[in-house]
């Protein structure tokens, strides 16, 4: 196989522009799949392919190499020496944000090495063992990517280059195999190549398609435990900074620029709740630009034997007539500890350590829970993260609010009265605002329709704010975006004596029907207001207008299906496990037990039809209800001597015969003539056995009429069969209807 040139074409070597196509498309490909992680610095990835490109142009032009193999050998050796420069200087720069600047480093140094091996053993391949060792190059691209991503366009780029791989193995090994044949001179070898590369390519397709079949098979009978070693990790881990202790004005409106997905929330159905948030931190204090937890500390909360966690110290109250939700979220990477939870959270339970053996999480899981209800995972381990929960959806009552009174616990007082040096003028215009209500939970609404109805929303924030931006929000511009609103409400509550809160967290997000969960993007960020009162608890104020709604199109009904594919994948394949497993079995248990119940009730429902249309059909006619035992007995008669089979065939045999006699059919339909005659030849007693030629069985027969008849239709049907020319047929048509009579009367 070493001396098989592949540069040139050859009448030795088979099928080699297909050859040629599926090893260069194998080598694309698994460029494709490590580019399309989009993790791969974007310098390499434009040489990469247009380095491919060009070579592939100039490979289909049947042109020379362009390296020998000794300036080939000398370019990756000195290769070599680069190679620790890449991985401390080039690569450590461009991975330097990542969560493991080291690993991250050291694994792109190694895809810049054997893209570079790749293209340096392509511009100097001389022959099939060179084809070889760039297809197992390619295949370590793969595994690269592999290690990279475990997105859906890794499956579809996988299915492709495993299309490419059975092609370019299988015509080596037919390259392979005719190495050291004798070359023989076939006539018009050009339609001959072009036949064997379409039998190729359907072969190629078929057992493709089989190895996928199998394979998904194996797939699910033995499931994956763990996805790619870095496949979760995020590469930009600051994308969440508007979700720490500390959170400057406007972190939320740089967020809220991102249209990245962040959260899967699914719920199974539309939550019908217009206070619908996804919570993650409560910031209690304010020193005038800065928002902070207040430094009160978390504590340690275990999960139950069960495996789940209670979030809440707050106890159910039995006339708050909450809605409990129950919920899954899938959690993409972010540089934030918070948990996001809905409502008021009750438990959760999931995998937070990301422990493979236990996958929800286990007696030893723990969380931490601040003051604010706020939760927070331990492990920071900014992977994609899964978990379950409860929650309560408090309903707003508003007369059990006003009934609420005035006086708070010190702890609330103490906690979130808490106020900076503040512009004479907000207080001012938080008195104004309220001078007509007469309740703590009426200045809150009268304060909540003020901003939404007098403000407008906005996220370009040009102008500069001074050290003053609340102020320059509420005076000045008059515009802004959530952070803004809600800071400005929780602050002039506080100038009321009403305890208050902001919150940061998440819109409801797109609700997606077909995987029955919420779709929420960076761009969903946002910042609200909860006030405290007595007997009820925090309670959810918005006072940031509504965003104005634009009306679905086409394209993004595309990017639900699209979303709905991806969460699929993520959860049946890139998180399959043996709970996943159960799962699938109990699903198929039931829908074949219900199918089968199904099939029985439509069957007897028919079963019973037929019987009463048929009673009703002899009752109405007596005489043709005689014949029935008649046709059943033709028809048995039919099915014992095969008669639809010989009526068939004959029908095939009228049809083929009809056909005009070429090179190409005549000798099938001779062979179809051929098998007729020796049909109706053994019903005479006589046998054609496996080993006698069509000569030696007519030579076999006595001489009479039958036999006469039997060797003239032998010679015919061998001139048709093996002369490679187009045959009149109508003797041999004729020669077996005087067999056919010459067998009746032997």
């Amino acid at each position: 196989m070493s001396g098989a040139p592949i540069t040139a074409v050859s009448l030795q070597l088979p099928a080699e522009r297909f050859f040629r196509a599926s090893l260069f498309l194998l080598l694309l490909t698994g460029a494709v799949c490590v580019v399309s992680t989009g993790k791969l610095d974007i310098l390499t990835s434009i040489l990469v392919i247009a380095g491919l490109l060009y070579k592939g142009h100039r490979w289909w032009n049947q042109s020379p190499p362009e390296l020998s193999t000794r300036a080939a050998t000398w370019l990756v050796t000195g290769y070599l020496g680069f190679f620790p420069i890449d991985i401390f200087v080039f690569s450590r720069i461009y991975s330097a944000n990542s969560t493991n600047p080291v690993l991250y480093a050291t694994l792109f140094a190694a895809v810049h090495f054997l893209f570079f091996i790749t293209l340096v053993r392509l511009y100097s391949a001389t022959s099939d063992r060179d084809a070889m060792f760039l297809a197992m190059l390619s295949f370590a691209a793969v595994l690269a990517s592999a290690v990279l991503t475990v997105d859906t366009t890794f499956l579809i780029l996988f299915f492709v280059y495993l299309l490419f791989a059975v092609a370019v193995f299988a015509t080596l090994e037919l390259r392979r195999g005719v190495g050291d044949a004798v070359p023989a001179e076939l006539p018009n070898p050009r339609e001959r190549e072009r036949r064997m590369a379409r039998a190729l390519g359907v072969t190629v397709a078929l057992v493709t398609f089989g190895a996928i079949c199998t394979g998904a098979l194996l797939f699910f009978f033995f499931p994956r435990f763990s996805a790619g070693y870095m496949g979760h990790s995020s590469m930009n881990t600051t994308l969440m900074s508007g979700f720490s202790d500390d959170v400057e004005l406007g972190e939320i409106g740089e967020i809220k620029k991102n249209t990245a997905v962040v959260l899967h929330v699914q719920t199974g159905e539309p939550v019908e709740y217009d206070r619908l948030r996804w919570r993650g931190i409560a910031l209690a204090t304010f020193d005038g630009a800065k928002w902070s937890s207040g430094g009160r500390g978390s504590v340690r909360i275990f999960a139950n034997g069960d495996g789940w966690i209670p979030v809440t110290k707050t106890p159910l109250a039995k006339t708050d007539r909450a809605k409990l939700l129950q919920y899954t979220v899938l959690m993409e990477p972010m540089a934030s500890d918070a948990l996001f939870i809905p409502g008021v959270g009750v438990a959760i339970r999931g995998n937070f350590a990301s422990d493979r053996l236990s996958p929800y999480g286990g007696r030893g899981a723990y969380l931490f829970r601040d003051a604010s209800d706020s939760v927070f995972n331990p492990f920071h381990n900014y992977a994609a993260m899964r978990y379950f929960g409860i929650s309560r959806l408090p309903q707003f009552q508003l007369e059990k609010l006003r009934a609420a009174g005035a006086e708070y616990p010190e702890d609330i007082r103490a906690a979130y009265l808490q106020l900076p040096a503040l512009d004479p003028r907000i207080p001012a215009l938080a008195q104004k605002i309220t001078a007509n209500s007469a309740t703590p939970v009426d200045k809150a609404v009268a304060m909540e329709a003020y901003l939404r109805t007098r403000y407008a929303y906005t996220l370009d924030l040009a102008g500069k704010p001074g050290k003053d931006p609340l102020a320059y929000f509420l005076f000045e511009k008059r515009a802004g975006h959530c952070e803004y609103f809600a800071s400005a409400m929780a602050v002039m509550l506080r100038t009321l004596g009403i305890p208050s809160r902001e919150i940061n967290g998440f819109l409801p997000g797109e609700y997606n029907s077909l995987g029955g969960d919420y779709i929420v993007r960076a761009s969903d960020a946002h910042s609200w207001v909860e006030a405290y009162f007595p007997g009820n608890g925090w309670v959810v104020f918005d006072p940031t207008p509504a965003a104005v709604e634009t009306p679905p199109g086409m394209f993004s009904r595309l990017a639900l299906i699209a979303d709905w594919l991806e969460l699929t994948w993520n959860e049946w394949i890139i998180n399959y496990d043996f709970n996943h497993q159960v799962q699938l079995a109990q699903s198929m248990q039931a829908k074949s037990r219900n199918w089968r119940e199904v099939a029985r009730e439509w069957f007897d429902r028919k079963q019973d039809a037929g019987k009463t249309w048929l009673r009703k059909f002899q009752f109405r006619n007596e005489a043709i209800g005689m014949l029935l035992p008649v046709l059943l007995i033709g028809f048995l008669a039919v099915l014992r001597f095969n008669l639809i089979a010989h009526l068939v065939r004959r029908a095939m045999l009228s049809l083929q015969l009809r056909k005009k006699p070429s090179a190409q059919n005549s000798p099938q339909i001779a062979s179809r003539l051929y098998l007729e005659m020796l049909r109706i030849v053994k019903k005479t007693g006589l046998s054609h056995r496996e080993t006698q030629t069509p000569a030696e069985f007519a030579a076999q027969i006595k001489e009479t009429a039958l036999a006469r008849a039997v060797q003239e239709f032998t010679a015919l049907y061998c001139a048709a069969r093996f002369g490679g020319a187009a045959q009149n047929l109508e003797p041999l048509q004729k020669l077996l209807g005087q067999i056919r009579a010459a067998a009746r009367g032997h």
